[in-house]
């Protein structure tokens, strides 16, 4: 079985700054649905450097970012109330970083490191 580690940051890219105090979930597609395995908020740099569990099997994922409560404290409207990122991790040991990059309109992702 293969072990992963995952983390994940985010920038307003609207504002040209971190996301601070975005709630985030990591779910894992296990037996036909999504099921929670960890959450975590992002930090004043707009990082969760800890979203456990430690290790994580092969297999798909999802983060789920609470963009609509973000934009709702900053008082600014969006478009998006969530967003959620599926991903596939397949090699052992390996750190699978996704990043998000997002604006209360827009937002896009791509494989960190």
């Amino acid at each position: 079985m293969s072990v992963s580690q995952i983390t994940t940051h985010i920038l307003d890219t609207g504002s040209g700054r971190p996301a601070a105090g975005v709630a985030v979930v990591l779910s894992v597609f296990d037996g036909g649905k999504w099921t929670p395995v960890a959450e975590g908020t992002t930090d004043a740099d707009g990082r969760i450097k800890d979203l456990g569990p430690e290790r994580v099997a092969g297999g798909k994922y999802r983060l789920n970012f609470a963009t609509g409560d973000y934009y709702a404290g900053l008082g600014t409207e969006t478009f998006f109330p969530e967003v959620d990122l599926s991903f596939t991790v397949s090699d052992a040991g390996e750190h699978y970083h996704v990043p998000l990059l997002l604006s209360p309109f827009a937002f896009s992702t791509y494989r960190g490191s």
